[in-house]
């Protein structure tokens, strides 16, 4: 997929009436250092329009990124990271929860764990909460090059299995520096495209 045009359209604060847009819309969610401003950049083929921050907790807005007037990005503000305050982070998850009840458009949900890891105990939580809302999340396992090849599939697996994922559960490895799975993710928003039209 080429992206000609992309436009940051929205950003919504936590008090922010969400926009009602006529265009599918696909979220990104994820733990703060997972890498969900580098998978945007990637998808967009842009080094750095969704801003990268070395310091977590960066993403404090719900960031609708209209992508060639035919869809939106929608980048979550980025859950688990312990210095923010519980208060701060009890309203991040209105403000997520608002969206997800709240978007007419929102067509699948990317949940992205770092592949290195079993996924945490906030991972596991937003997975179920993701499903609690009525959405079988596409699961991206970051940061592919940052293990061996031999390792992937046993990685894969063990995301897989600490999030309880159903067998038809989609699981794409994924690596902003090599590009791989950037395809996969996005021949899935195809899919979803063509099923709308």
């Amino acid at each position: 997929m080429n992206v000609v045009k992309v436009n940051l359209e929205t950003v919504c604060g936590i008090t922010s009436k969400l926009p009602e847009n006529l265009l599918p819309e696909f979220a990104f969610a994820g733990k703060s250092n997972v890498g969900k401003s580098s998978l945007i950049n990637t998808l967009m083929n842009r080094k750095s329009y969704a801003r990268t921050s070395g310091q977590p907790g960066k993403t404090q807005t719900i960031n609708f990124y209209n992508i060639d007037e035919r869809l939106y990005f929608v980048d979550l503000p980025g859950y688990g990271y312990a210095k923010v305050s519980q208060e701060l982070r009890a309203k991040w998850g209105k403000m997520i929860e608002r969206y997800l009840k709240g978007s007419a458009q929102l067509k699948i949900i990317f949940l992205l764990v770092d592949i290195r890891h079993a996924p945490s105990e906030n991972d596991c939580d937003m997975y179920n909460w993701i499903v609690y809302h009525g959405f079988l999340p596409v699961v991206i396992a970051t940061k592919a090059d940052k293990i061996k090849r031999s390792q992937v599939a046993k990685q894969c697996v063990l995301v897989r299995t600490t999030l309880g994922m159903p067998k038809e559960g989609l699981l794409i490895p994924f690596s902003a520096e090599t590009k791989q799975g950037r395809e996969e993710v996005w021949q899935r928003m195809e899919e979803e495209l063509r099923e709308e039209a």
